[in-house]
C-alpha cells in the first residue's frame, strides 16, 4: 500500500474537509476564550443544537463528542437487550457500539443495488432474543425506512439509524432523519458536515432528548442528583463553533459534490466492468463516490486500488473486510460467509474514490482516466 505520491504530487484523499476562513473560526475562538465557557452546554453548542434542528428538519437534536458515544448512548437511552439486527457491511463503529453495551450482533445481508440491510433478511434473522434493528443509510442511500418500520411494529421492535453518512439526505421532501426511534449522525473530519470530531442523536420528543443529555453527562440532573451511569459525551464550544461556521457553508459543499459525482458517472460510464452508482433517486449528499471493479474489468480490484495508490489517489476499499470477518464476530453464528453471500461480494469489489468539495476538474479526469486506460 502506498500512501506517498510521485515527486511533485499532492496525494487525493477519499474526503477532505470543507474548511472555514481562519480569520471567521478565530474570532468564534476569541468569543469563547473571552467568556471562559469552554464546554457543559456553552452558547455555542446550543446555537448549533437549534441549528441543525432548523437545517435538517428534525425536532430534537443532542451533540456529542463523536459519533461513536452517540451510538452508545442512543442503545442506553432506549434499554436494549439481548440481539440486534445490523449490517455486516459498515464502519466498525456500528457493531463495536452493540459489544461495549453487551448486545450481541446478529448479521443480515444486504440488498445488492443498495448496500443496504435487505428487509427480507432483517425479518428472518428474528429470534425471540431479538429487541432492536440497527440498520445504516450506507453512503448516505436511505435504507428501506417504510418496510423496516413495519417490521419492527409487527415484531415489537425498536429501530436505531446510524445515519453517520446521511447528513442533509432527504426523501419525498422530508429528512431521512425522521425515521425510527433514533437516528446517529457522526460529524468526523471524513463527513459531509464536520465539527472536527462529533456526532449528534436525533430524537422526536423533549422527554427522549433529556434522557439523553443527562446519560452524555454522567447521569447527572443537578449539582446532587444522579440518575444513571452515564458517559462524557459533550461536544464542547469549538467543535460546535466550527460546526456552525461549516453549516453557513454546507450547502454550497453538497452543490460541489454533486458536481463532482455527476462528472465521475460521465467519464465512467462507457468503462466496462466498472459500475459507478446509480442516479440517486432521493436528496443525496454525495458523501462518498463508490465503484464496483467486476469480473469483466482487466484489473482485480485489488490491483486496481493499488494503481491508484501508486498515483497518488488514496481511495479506500469502503468497506472491507467485512465486520463479520473481525475476530471479535467471526464466531458468531450470523458471520457465516454463506449467510452474507450479498456482502461478501461488494466488500470484494468496492473501491471509494476521492469526493470533497475541494477535488479539481482535471483530478477528476485524472482519477477517471487511470481507471479507463487499464
Amino acid at each position: 500500500m502506498h500512501d506517498t505520491p510521485p515527486a511533485g504530487q499532492h496525494p487525493l484523499y477519499v474526503t477532505q474537509p470543507d474548511l472555514p476562513p481562519l480569520a471567521d473560526f478565530v474570532a468564534s475562538l476569541e468569543q469563547i476564550w473571552d467568556s471562559k465557557f469552554l464546554t457543559n452546554g456553552g452558547r455555542f453548542h446550543q446555537q448549533l443544537e437549534a441549528a441543525l434542528c432548523d437545517y435538517l428538519g428534525v425536532e430534537h437534536v443532542a451533540l456529542f463528542n463523536n459519533g461513536t458515544t452517540a451510538l452508545l448512548t442512543a442503545l442506553q437511552a432506549l434499554g436494549i437487550e439481548g440481539e440486534v439486527i445490523t449490517t455486516p457491511y459498515s464502519f466498525v463503529a456500528t457493531s463495536h457500539a452493540l459489544l461495549w453495551n453487551r448486545l450481541q450482533p446478529v448479521f443480515a445481508d444486504i440488498d445488492p443495488l443498495t448496500f443496504n440491510l435487505d428487509p427480507d433478511r432483517i425479518e428472518a434473522a428474528i429470534t425471540p432474543r431479538t429487541t432492536a434493528i440497527m440498520p445504516v443509510h450506507c453512503y448516505g442511500t436511505p435504507c428501506d425506512v417504510e418496510r423496516i418500520g413495519a417490521i419492527a411494529r409487527k415484531h415489537g421492535l425498536k429501530v436505531i439509524y446510524d445515519a453517520a453518512h446521511a447528513f442533509g439526505v432527504r426523501q419525498d421532501g422530508r429528512s431521512i432523519l425522521r425515521h425510527g426511534d433514533l437516528s446517529v449522525l457522526s460529524f468526523h473530519a471524513t463527513k459531509v458536515f464536520t465539527t472536527f470530531e462529533g456526532g449528534a442523536i436525533v430524537c422526536h420528543d423533549a422527554a427522549t432528548k433529556a434522557r439523553i443529555d443527562q446519560l452524555k453527562n454522567f447521569g447527572i440532573v443537578d449539582e446532587t442528583t444522579v440518575v444513571a451511569a452515564g458517559i462524557n459525551g459533550k461536544m464542547n464550544e469549538v467543535s460546535a463553533a466550527f460546526g456552525l461556521l461549516q453549516l453557513g457553508r454546507v450547502d454550497a459543499a453538497l452543490a460541489r459534490r454533486r458536481e463532482v459525482a455527476a462528472r465521475y458517472r460521465r467519464l465512467l460510464a462507457g468503462v466496462k466492468g466498472i459500475t459507478p452508482p446509480a442516479e440517486p433517486g432521493h436528496e443525496a449528499n454525495h458523501g462518498y463516490f463508490p465503484i464496483l471493479v467486476g469480473s469483466s474489468y482487466p484489473l482485480d480490484r485489488d490491483t486496481l486500488f493499488q494503481r491508484l495508490r501508486e498515483h497518488g489517489i488514496v481511495a479506500r476499499r469502503y468497506f472491507h473486510p467485512l465486520i463479520s470477518a473481525f475476530p471479535m464476530y467471526r464466531d458468531l453464528p450470523s458471520a457465516a460467509p454463506e449467510n452474507l453471500p450479498q456482502a461478501a461480494r461488494v466488500a470484494s469489489q468496492v473501491i471509494c474514490l476521492p469526493i470533497f468539495p475541494a477535488l479539481a476538474d482535471e483530478d477528476i479526469a485524472r482519477i477517471a482516466g487511470l481507471i479507463a486506460s487499464a
